[in-house]
């Protein structure tokens, strides 16, 4: 992966939730292309995390808090990519609480963020990825306020993308499907519900991380100059059934 994206050299990159998991792996990809890469994480350190963050600058973020962005948007300063990765479910979403905190991270908290670098975005021609899932296109009727979080940000990716263009921001979406990372462990410790699941995906096997990680790296390069407003599904054909 090193070295295929010279245009990252020199770049600043915040990577929301890139302490682990998909967002780690698009932090790794930006920054072994050359990037300045600056993550957030919601444990007070970058040593609290069992992966080595020592080559990136950290930055505690709790985005169930509205004056969190604002304080990251400060922290980061001149930005040339912003990729809003953080997210989270619950079990308790068909509660008030668990509902508004689940929309507030997922959805609230990027739009905060998008405005609050948007300036320093325009001035560099910048580039905005919004980490989707496949619930922004399909229902879980588990988590409804995942669900409806992952949906509005579709919409919302559209919506930045065509009122920031003429700004010179392009603004994406990438949608992972299943994905092996820590939060997907539980599903593949029982081998015949990993069975099962593997079944509604054509191509058989799980993502990996740095399969996203690609994605968001080409819709963030000068390589799509002409491409915003647009999702990219990662998720091995599971949409085409």
């Amino acid at each position: 992966m090193s070295g295929t994206w010279p245009e990252f050299k020199g770049k600043r990159v915040l990577v929301t939730g890139g302490s682990q998991g998909i967002g780690l792996a698009t932090a790794k990809a930006f920054r072994a292309n050359g990037a300045t890469v600056l993550i957030t994480g919601t444990r007070a350190a970058a040593t609290d995390y069992a992966d080595d963050l020592s080559g990136y600058t950290y930055l505690q973020a709790d985005f169930t808090r509205a004056e969190t962005a604002a304080a990251v948007a400060k922290a980061a300063g001149e930005i040339d990519i912003l990729v809003n990765n953080a997210g989270t479910g619950r079990a308790d979403e068909y509660t008030e609480a668990g509902f508004r905190a689940v929309i507030d991270v997922n959805l609230n908290a990027v739009m905060a963020l998008s405005a609050a670098l948007h300036p320093a975005l325009k001035a560099r021609g910048g580039a905005i990825v919004n980490m989707g899932s496949l619930s922004s296109f399909l229902a879980l009727r588990e988590t409804p306020a995942y669900t409806a979080s992952k949906a509005g940000l579709l919409g919302l990716t559209r919506a930045l993308a065509d009122k920031w263009a003429p700004d010179g921001i392009r603004v994406n979406m990438v949608a992972p499907g299943f994905i092996r990372t820590r939060m997907t462990e539980i599903q593949r410790t029982d081998a015949e519900y990993e069975k099962r699941l593997m079944k509604s995906v054509p191509m058989r096997r799980w993502g990996e991380p740095e399969e996203v990680a690609e994605t968001v790296l080409f819709l963030a390069s000068s390589r799509a100059p002409y491409i915003t407003g647009q999702s990219i599904a990662i998720d091995g054909g599971l949409m085409l059934r």
